[in-house]
């Protein structure tokens, strides 16, 4: 017997995947955290007095949602890097729709630049997750010692 499948439902295939979910998602984490960031600094300001807390906070937010994809595939390090530079490039949309409203935005920093910045992040630490997976699997082989007949 076919199961039931309500119309409309085939949009939401795509969060069986976990590579893109998480990607997805992560990207939104990170585009909201910039989006506030940008209000609270530019908006409010009285907060000019906290602008280095305020940063600093910020910035470990960021952190800290970057770490989602490290944390779910750090076991696939291809899966990590594809969800983790998914959800930078969401970040890299956002920043450049925000440097219309923020003229100076992009003055520091180009939207292409940023994403490089996070794309080279995502392919260290999945390079290094893939050196320790393989340095942990040689270290759990037996090693094989060869010995020569003498003759």
């Amino acid at each position: 017997m076919p199961s039931f499948q309500p119309p409309g439902s085939r949009w939401f295939s795509w969060l069986r995947n976990a590579t893109l979910r998480i990607g997805i998602l992560t990207g939104v984490y990170l585009s909201a955290v910039l989006w506030a960031w940008l209000v609270v600094a530019n908006r409010i300001p009285w907060s000019a007095n906290f602008a280095l807390p305020r940063n600093a906070a910020a910035a470990a937010i960021v952190l800290l949602v970057m770490f989602i994809p490290l944390g779910r595939f750090l076991r696939s390090p291809g899966r990590l890097f594809a969800s983790g530079v998914m959800g930078w490039a969401l970040l890299t949309f956002t920043y450049l729709i925000l440097g219309i409203f923020f003229q100076r935005l992009h003055s520091r920093m180009g939207p292409f630049h940023l994403f490089m910045l996070g794309a080279a992040t995502y392919g260290c630490s999945a390079v290094l997750a893939w050196v320790c997976s393989l340095a942990l699997a040689a270290r759990h082989q037996p090693m094989v010692v060869l010995r020569r007949r003498s003759p």
